[in-house]
């Protein structure tokens, strides 16, 4: 054991909860039950890691727990079945060791755990929304706040997905190549929303969330390698390098949220900019282009300006435009909104946003108030930027958003007083 207990072990167990469980699964065949055990394998590392030390073997210990939580239900349903039907004791399955487990471990258990929780025996929603807990290791909170719905409301879908798979019976085996065409545009869906929250939490004291951000980008890596020709894979690819390459820029000494046009660029990963260049072009080769190109375009063009000023906002409002056509979402629109205004004025942005006032997925949501807070301060408007502002940061339930906010406010009270 290693007597030690940091941030850096509470990302050890999310870097291993879904190697754990794809292990766990794929040895006993039931995905349901195998999530419950290692959520417990978890909760017991969570109780005893911090007092008895970190084990030398991290991942064995998770699976020897979990794997015996599975043997006690096996034998449970087991004695469960002979109750019921008072026949002749059947004969109990025969057992793995938690040793044979991981000694058996496939390297491609987590991208065949993301491929399973994706089956088509579920609806899109809930199999992202299940891949987002399984494979992303996100809370019910965090996925809520990606499909902009209630915490209640995606716990309740999060459950019935893992019925359904139970009833489904769904294996866990490798896809097909019919089924990695019929599940790839929900994988890709999961891998961009498991980057998302990494690249900007959604919740708690962190801006960013490195560990999930380069899962995401690790096992986009390894989805192209079983399709090097799919463009959209590649074009996904793209937008997290060239989105991440920003992000050591993103905050300051103190952990403070520093925003784009503010950064200093050259700490930008030039790097990963090129990779992530390389990638989109080739994407954009291929004929036919999708959401995700459509975004690393819109990254790159934000990658390719040596200042804030020198940005092609006109390229960029002509991305969106093509986005809203191809992929609408609120999301779009209020980008396109920003678009709009730096290219045809605050006025004509905060006009597009109006749009969104109906939409229930986008009201209360903080961006929404923030944005508009951002283009009222640029028509000179300060009471309602500040309000707006303020808003923002009473509905983010992320810290260093709301500090910023918050400062934000605070920033322009102290310009109008001095004025």
């Amino acid at each position: 054991m290693t007597p030690a207990w940091d941030a850096a072990s509470e990302r050890l167990l999310r870097e291993l909860a879904p190697q754990v469980l794809g292990a766990v699964a794929r040895r006993f065949r039931d995905f349901p039950s195998a999530e419950d055990a290692v959520q417990e394998a978890l909760l017991a590392a969570f109780r005893q890691w911090p007092t008895e030390g970190v084990p030398d073997n991290p991942r064995g210990w998770l699976i020897r727990v979990a794997s015996r939580r599975m043997t006690d239900i096996i034998r449970s349903e087991v004695a469960r079945r002979e109750r019921e039907t008072a026949a002749t004791p059947e004969e109990e399955p025969a057992m793995e060791l938690p040793d044979e487990i991981e000694a058996a471990m496939d390297p491609n258990d987590t991208l065949i755990l993301l491929f399973m929780c994706c089956h088509t025996a579920l609806s899109a929603s809930s199999a992202i929304a299940l891949t987002l807990r399984a494979v992303g290791g996100l809370t019910t909170a965090e996925i809520a706040n990606a499909f902009l719905v209630p915490e209640a409301t995606m716990a309740q879908r999060i459950s019935r997905a893992k019925q359904s798979i139970r009833v489904s019976r769904v294996p866990f085996r490798e896809p097909t190549p019919q089924e990695r065409g019929e599940r790839l545009a929900a994988v890709l869906h999961v891998l961009y929303l498991i980057f998302n929250e990494g690249y900007a939490s959604s919740v708690g004291a962190q801006l960013q969330r490195l560990d999930l951000a380069h899962e995401a980008i690790r096992l986009t890596r390894g989805i192209r390698a079983l399709l090097p020709d799919d463009a959209e894979i590649a074009g996904l690819l793209a937008l997290m390098l060239l989105t991440d390459a920003r992000r050591t820029a993103r905050t300051g000494a103190d952990g403070e949220l520093i925003p784009l046009d503010r950064q200093d660029r050259s700490l930008w990963d030039q790097a990963e900019i090129a990779e992530g260049a390389a990638l989109l072009t080739l994407a954009l080769s291929k004929g036919a282009v999708g959401l995700y190109q459509l975004q690393a375009a819109v990254a790159a063009v934000h990658d390719e300006a040596l200042t804030a000023e020198a940005t092609d906002w006109p390229q960029i409002l002509a991305l969106y435009e093509l986005l809203q056509r191809v992929a609408p979402s609120p999301m779009v629109t209020l980008n396109h909104a920003i678009a709009v205004a730096m290219v045809q004025g605050p006025a004509r942005g905060l006009e597009e946003l109006r749009g969104l006032d109906s939409d229930e997925r986008m009201r209360g949501h903080y961006r929404l108030d923030a944005v508009r807070g951002h283009l009222f301060e640029r028509l000179g408007d300060l009471d309602q930027a500040i309000r707006h502002y303020r808003a923002a940061a009473a509905r983010t339930t992320s810290l260093p958003e709301q500090r910023y906010l918050m400062s934000q406010a605070g920033r322009l009270e102290e310009s109008r007083t001095g004025s």
